[in-house]
């Protein structure tokens, strides 16, 4: 069952899903070469508490194993729920940030990666690709379409450039918990899945690598990488389904 938010549910979704854009948005220009991604994660903790949010990812339970930071940050072959640490930042690498917060009983989620320049030509162009699949894939977050329509839109472009995607991991329904139904493949047939109603608010994220799919976990119980060891890119929203044009809630406008 997709839970359809009342307006008042939105109002706080609105609030809640700012503060993430927030903290991402003051985290990424502290990417640069030197810095460890645990100086990265104290400071989005410093920033969620300057806004009144904790963070949903600190002791998330999966399985026997709790997260121990505030934010997934993963670097170069490292897909998602990387654990900050003494990891130094380098020239060239790509560094992925994801912020998820909680306020006022609900959550928000949010994904970006930060190019640490000079980057290889390949990997910005994996950068650039997987972001506009997000953006292509947000246009179809409408009330009418389904759930794998979203998914399509991904897929085709994503594969246009012949790049892998992730289907372990997936987007997903977002509100009183950071995982609820539906789940968003990056790949599907279109006019297939869950019926889009107002109300409902997602998290869309493609997880593209710049060379096969496959991702394997590590023995810490979380950090995902590429089976091929090459970069991947992430990049997330949580939109709202309105009666016309989706509404992007971790995208701060002036």
């Amino acid at each position: 069952m997709i839970p359809i938010k009342t307006a008042a549910e939105i109002a706080l979704m609105r609030e809640v899903c700012r503060a993430a854009a927030t903290v991402l948005q003051r985290l990424v220009p502290l990417v640069q070469v030197g810095v460890t991604t645990q100086a990265l994660d104290d400071a989005a903790k410093t920033f969620m508490d300057e806004l009144g949010v904790e963070s949903a990812s600190y002791n998330y339970k999966h399985g026997r194993h709790r997260f121990p930071a505030y934010t997934c940050i993963s670097v170069n072959e490292e897909v998602v729920h990387g654990i900050p640490g003494p990891r130094v930042i380098q020239a060239g690498d790509i560094v992925s940030l994801d912020v998820v917060v909680r306020g006022k009983g609900f959550v928000g989620d949010n994904a970006r990666t930060v190019l640490v320049e000079p980057v290889a030509q390949d990997v910005r162009a994996l950068c650039k690709t997987t972001e506009e699949a997000l953006y292509i894939a947000l246009e179809q977050a409408r009330a009418g379409n389904r759930v794998h329509d979203i998914s399509h839109a991904v897929q085709k472009h994503v594969r246009f450039g012949n790049y892998g995607i992730v289907e372990q991991f997936v987007g997903h329904g977002v509100g009183r918990n950071m995982h609820e139904d539906p789940q968003i493949p990056n790949l599907g047939t279109p006019r297939t899945g869950a019926l889009l109603r107002p109300g409902m608010t997602l998290a869309i994220e493609p997880m593209i690598n710049l060379g096969t799919g496959d991702v394997i976990v590590t023995s810490d119980g979380w950090t995902a990488v590429t089976k091929d060891r090459r970069p991947s890119a992430h990049y997330e929203h949580t939109v709202l389904i309105t009666d016309g044009a989706p509404e992007i809630l971790t995208r701060i406008t002036p």
